[in-house]
């Protein structure tokens, strides 16, 4: 639900495409998406259903950011685990072999991956750094030759259990610089480990890599990223996607608890006609105009190529917070079913704990604006 009709903004050839996505999601995804969910299996014939709507290349896509960003919320609204297969192979793969990637690599990867016909992996934290990581990459590569050798570990790397190559960030041994490498996952040396047991975004195969001597051509660097702000420009964009997601778990969210408390009786009437129903329902639906409105914003900063790193930092910390007040009271309305994924709203419940953690953590976040309004870096 769009009760500020931000979706009236776009073009009318735009406004067909969300429809046309929309339509996609909540016929073919959302529902066919939790037994695998269940399963923490990746769904491979609704991962080609996208693809055969031009979702593996949205981030390619001639279109407003506004219509980019509803297009991640409208697939986040029907499965956020699908929203952040989507979104981090758009926003982190193609988008940054697109961005730092050579003429050859670009030819060589990009028509496979914006067709969902190969995948990438964006391997940047590690074992031991998360939050710390601009300054913590242990992950080393050195040249002999015609080859780099690259060796390290690498953490909680989204799609990494069956990608066709991760992009390692790495320092070079002799410069002491980042790097950005393409490392194929069938090459000696290269092994990737499911993370298990996720509360959520379960679809989505989580891996632990570990690269042991594993050369690499020379050829295979990519040549834009040559720095830490090269990943941390890439990171800046990807948490305003985040945003986006957020917002989608709003509109399902609202969309779950709407049809129940709808459809649902007790003590002989339905629990729409309770004023704390209807209280909860209100302050759903406020949480997702209120971040509906700031995406928007979001949106046209990036349209004029005015987006800083406190712009996304605000939109993700503030959108995830109110997107997991959201899913609280979600669940909290749907009583005992609240807690089944069937019912889909314990399946967004677990999910936004996630998106409140991933692509920088709630808190360093929130850090990064309180930097911003202060002048003085609670962090190093």
């Amino acid at each position: 639900m769009d009760l500020l009709g931000v979706a009236q903004q776009l073009r009318a050839q735009e406004h067909e495409r969300l429809l046309e996505v929309r339509e996609l999601v909540q016929d073919k995804i959302r529902r066919q998406s939790i037994d695998y969910w269940n399963r923490e299996e990746f769904p491979e014939d609704l991962v080609a259903q996208l693809a055969g709507h031009g979702l593996g290349g949205v981030q390619l896509e001639d279109c407003s950011h506004l219509l980019r960003g509803l297009i991640h919320a409208e697939i986040a609204r029907a499965d956020i685990s699908l929203s952040s297969v989507v979104g981090i192979h758009n926003e982190l793969v193609v988008g940054m072999i697109h961005e730092f990637g050579s003429a050859q690599q670009k030819a060589q990867w990009l028509p496979k991956l914006t067709a969902f016909e190969a995948f990438g992996a964006f391997a940047l934290t590690e074992p031991e750094h998360g939050s710390d990581i601009a300054g913590g990459v242990q992950s080393t590569a050195r040249r002999y030759g015609d080859e780099y050798v690259i060796s390290g570990a690498k953490r909680w790397i989204g799609m990494g259990t069956f990608s066709d190559f991760a992009l390692i960030w790495a320092k070079d041994e002799d410069s002491g610089e980042l790097g950005a490498y393409l490392v194929e996952s069938d090459r000696p040396g290269y092994s990737a480990t499911k993370i298990e047991h996720k509360i959520g975004l379960r679809i989505m195969q989580n891996a632990d890599i570990t690269l042991e001597r594993v050369r690499i051509p020379v050829a295979n660097k990519l040549p834009g990223a040559t720095c830490f702000a090269s990943a941390n420009g890439l990171l800046m964009q990807s948490r305003a996607w985040v945003g986006w997601q957020a917002v989608g778990a709003m509109m399902a969210t609202l969309d779950i608890c709407l049809s129940y408390a709808g459809k649902r009786q007790q003590f002989g009437q339905r629990l729409a006609s309770f004023q704390l129903i209807q209280q909860s329902l209100a302050e759903i639906a406020g949480n997702l105009s209120l971040c509906l409105s700031m995406m928007s914003d979001i949106a046209r900063k990036q349209e004029r190529g005015d987006l800083q790193m406190v712009d996304a930092a605000m939109a993700k910390s503030t959108a995830t917070r109110l997107a997991r007040e959201s899913a609280a009271l979600g669940r909290a309305l749907l009583g005992g079913n609240g807690v089944v994924s069937d019912f889909e709203m314990a399946k967004v419940f677990c999910d936004v704990e996630i998106l409140h953690t991933y692509e920088g953590t709630y808190e360093i976040n929130s850090l990064i604006v309180g930097r911003a309004l202060t002048g003085i870096s609670a962090f190093v």
